[in-house]
């Protein structure tokens, strides 16, 4: 069954996300607690870490997209 990559919501105040660079590649082997991305936020640029173990199927969000929390990124 798939898994989807969201946005998470970073601090209180987060509205939208920004894409900074993806770490894994399409079909590239993730896992749990391995960065996965970076985002930058108002506030803050930090990784975001894998959820869960798997391949990364498909990137929908690229690089230097926007996105909002619980927004899905990839799969």
């Amino acid at each position: 069954m798939p898994k989807f990559v969201v946005m998470p919501k970073i601090g209180w105040v987060m509205q939208k996300g920004k894409i900074i660079e993806w770490l894994k590649k399409e079909g590239e082997e993730v896992k749990k607690g391995e960065p996965l991305f970076v985002v930058e936020t108002e506030k803050v640029t930090q990784e975001v870490e894998a959820q869960d173990s798997g391949i990364l199927c498909k990137i929908i969000a690229s690089e230097g997209t926007e996105a909002s929390p619980a927004e899905i990124l990839a799969i």
